[in-house]
């Protein structure tokens, strides 16, 4: 996960928990989500370099 986008999430989950704030746990839910999202996006984005990489250099 996005360590960013995760801190940032467990930070407002935590402080919605407290506070008894259901639209700040959401947020936090949301930021984490999103974290994840993008930790997928950067892996496919790797996945497709390297396959990319195998057929321009010939290693197929």
């Amino acid at each position: 996960m996005s360590n960013t986008d995760d801190a940032k999430g467990r930070a407002k989950e935590a402080a919605g928990d407290l506070t008894g704030n259901e639209r700040m746990k959401r947020e936090g839910k949301l930021d984490r989500a999103s974290g994840s999202a993008k930790d997928a996006v950067d892996k496919a984005k790797g996945k497709a370099r390297e396959v990319a990489d195998k057929f321009t250099r010939g290693d197929r």
